[in-house]
């Protein structure tokens, strides 16, 4: 029978009877909550009657009563009651020993079973129980030691006391920072957000890690080890020799991947513009592991680090055109009227004789007027005043120039250079014609029914666009996303009724897919559907945006490592927008864009002396202030 004052156990707590009412019992809790139960949910320890919970609390045994109760009673079969537990611990059964005893029974190290069946537990658990715990509690306390020199670091970096087994503790902080967990014990240990940003923040301070341990890759999920399927050589097949034709692959110095090269012709009044590009597709077929593998990375990532490639770096000797004395190409041929207008192209696989030269090198030569270079001059200025043609055309038909500066970042041996990038040009030159290119393409396939990856852009331009710097950063902002479809659509952002890519296969899948869409065609194969093809662009899709999104972000860390130890270095910047109390502005130097309070009056495009105060790597942002 449960009387009133009796101690009874509720959900695994001790509660005092109180009280009956219509069948049901009122018990009070330790944190004074009252609360009404039936008698299945309660059990009864002592009959009491007991007042409070001082009264339970009080005399509790030592942990040796209840292992030396547990020694004597080690090696009974027999079980016992709570109430007899509760005079081998305590001599007595009272309310206080009777809670001791079944605080005994839940701690499960000597005892196990129920208030009516007590057995003591087998003599190897315990030893195999009592060893783990002592693990547990000198980790604990190896932990709490941590945490003080942790704590004790983050407030004074230079009393740095973190011991190199501390490493264990941190690797929550590490999974947290580099985006694979999204907790961690020590952050909350020590009241921090649990953010990517504030574990980088944290182990930078502590000394674990340096600026030149780059988190972004990982947390937008990319890998950093570059495809391992390496296709086929390309297979025997008859390609048209243009070998006769000077063909030029011109990029940047630190390019080691060319995947397009440039030639013109005039013949019977017609100019004709070759754009010959690398020929994966010539081994690479649809669902192929190669295809598979560059349709998961989706593109090329290109960090200052170095390049991820979208297919096996194996690959590169075989397809990249200049490596060799001939080079097995993909030509796009069109044919350009005299307003730089795409008449009309042919597609065929080609041999060509490729020479490679960098921006400044094609520039160099396009201004020679003999010598050896002069048949290589003469070529470079007919492609020249061809790109002039195509490009006033896209001019005049709505399209967009944004002219904002650009820098490449590499990072060797813990050294990172930033260097600007110039527009020559040449650089004008191959981007003309590669727009060329796409266009050509684009119309070509549609013209042939073929299912293709046609990229198509909006543009909404509102207001008065001004001059410099600050007009290119408000046509940005007029820019919207572009859109992949398997339909032809108008790109106004290259003032073109139909564009897609081809130039670039052995760096982004969708130019890949384009060509093995071509190559099937041309061999009389099967195509894929315009389904097939919108599902392959989809599923690439989501690789090619975490890997812009981890270059982008990888620039910017860099950027700030970069400026990590100058601070109060003077820096040249361009205003581009008021925004109230702060100026938008731009360093061409570093391609940084940041906001400042400029002192002084200012309009769009004045060039202003900013001194940096601070560079966070963590959150990627620097502080600057202008310089009066």
């Amino acid at each position: 029978m449960i009387t009133c004052g009796a101690l009874v156990i509720y959900k695994n707590k001790p509660a005092i009877v109180k009280d009956q009412t219509d069948g049901k019992f009122s018990i009070s809790l330790q944190n004074g909550e009252q609360v009404k139960v039936r008698d299945k949910d309660i059990e009864v320890i002592h009959s009491g009657p007991v007042n409070n919970f001082n009264e339970i609390e009080r005399n509790s045994p030592a942990v040796s009563a209840v292992r030396e109760a547990w020694e004597l009673l080690s090696g009974e079969s027999a079980s016992l009651s709570l109430k007899d537990l509760a005079g081998f611990i305590c001599n007595e059964y009272t309310p206080s020993s009777a809670y001791a005893a079944y605080c005994a029974l839940k701690d499960g190290l000597y005892f196990c079973g129920s208030i009516d069946s007590v057995l003591p537990r087998s003599r190897d658990y315990v030893a195999a129980e009592e060893s783990k715990r002592a693990a547990v509690r000198l980790e604990s306390g190896e932990r709490m030691q941590f945490l003080d020199r942790l704590k004790a670091c983050l407030k004074n970096p230079a009393n740095n006391k973190l011991l190199p087994e501390d490493a264990r503790y941190l690797q929550d902080i590490e999974a947290l920072a580099f985006g694979k967990s999204i907790k961690s014990r020590t952050m909350r240990d020590l009241t921090l957000s649990e953010t990517p940003e504030d574990a980088h923040f944290l182990l930078l301070k502590t000394g674990f890690w340096t600026g030149m341990v780059n988190p972004h890759p990982s947390r937008f999920g990319v890998s950093l080890s570059s495809a391992s399927v390496c296709p086929a050589p390309p297979p025997e097949e008859p390609r048209r020799d243009l070998c006769r034709l000077p063909a030029f692959a011109i990029d940047s110095p630190w390019s080691n991947d060319p995947d397009d090269a440039v030639s013109a012709e005039t013949e019977d009044g017609k100019n004709f513009l070759y754009v010959h590009v690398a020929d994966p597709a010539a081994s690479i077929s649809f669902d192929s592991l190669a295809e598979k593998e560059a349709r998961d990375r989706g593109a090329t990532l290109y960090l200052p680090e170095g390049a991820v490639r979208m297919l096996a770096q194996e690959a590169i000797p075989m397809f990249a055109l200049g490596l060799s004395e001939k080079s097995f190409a993909l030509t796009f041929k069109m044919t350009i009227d005299k307003d730089g207008a795409v008449l009309d192209t042919e597609i065929f696989p080609s041999v060509v004789k490729v020479r490679r030269m960098t921006y400044e090198e094609a520039d160099r030569v396009m201004d020679t007027d003999k010598g050896e270079d002069h048949t290589d001059a003469s070529a470079l200025r007919a492609l020249f005043s061809l790109s002039r043609k195509i490009y006033n055309r896209r001019a005049a038909y709505g399209a967009v120039n944004i002219d904002l500066p650009d820098v490449h970042i590499t990072v060797e041996n813990e050294k990172i250079e930033v260097t600007p990038i110039i527009d020559y040009r040449s650089s004008f030159l191959v981007k003309e014609c590669m727009i060329a290119a796409g266009e050509g393409a684009g119309n070509w396939a549609a013209a042939k029914g073929l299912p293709f990856p046609y990229i198509s852009q909006e543009v909404e331009i509102q207001g008065k666009i001004t001059d410099g710097f600050a007009g290119s950063m408000q046509l940005r902002k007029c820019m919207r996303p572009r859109t992949l479809s398997v339909k032809p659509g108008r790109h106004q952002g290259l003032g073109l009724d139909t564009y897609t890519q081809v130039t670039s296969p052995l760096r982004r899948y969708t130019d890949l897919l384009a060509h093995i869409q071509i190559r099937s065609f041309l061999r009389g194969n099967k195509t894929l559907s315009p389904d097939d093809v919108s599902a392959r662009l989809g599923f690439s899709e989501a690789g090619t945006a975490a890997a812009v999104h981890a270059e982008r972000a990888s620039e910017n860390h860099w950027k700030m490592v970069y400026l990590s130890d100058k601070k109060d270095s003077v820096w040249d910047a361009v205003a581009t927008e008021n925004k109230g109390s702060r100026w938008a502005v731009i360093i061409p130097r570093l391609a940084l864009e940041a906001q400042v309070s400029l002192q002084r009056d200012v309009t769009p495009n004045d060039r202003v002396k900013l001194i940096l105060k601070s560079a966070n790597i963590a959150k990627g942002e620097a502080v600057f202030t202008q310089r009066v």
